[in-house]
């Protein structure tokens, strides 16, 4: 099993459409349609990212800035 990977995530909630942005600096914007209610926004940046990289979406956990705009995401399976 390959070695879990970290990511810099800035989410912006309520887009248009989810969708992953990766920057320059190898950070990741995220876009999704949910709103940042009761975990919602949260739930969807995992799928959109698990999507995204072709992982299931067990391997895809937040692990800082639940509540933040910006979040650390660890994904413990890379497929891309």
């Amino acid at each position: 099993m390959s070695q879990p990977i970290t990511l810099s995530v800035r989410v912006t909630p309520r887009a248009k459409q989810n969708r992953v942005q990766p920057q320059e600096d190898g950070s990741l914007k995220v876009y999704v349609t949910a709103p940042p209610e009761d975990g919602r926004a949260n739930e969807a940046v995992v799928e959109a990212i698990a999507d995204w990289l072709g992982v299931k979406r067990r391997d895809v956990e937040i692990v800082r800035g639940a509540t933040s705009r910006n979040k650390v995401v660890r994904v413990a399976a890379a497929g891309r």
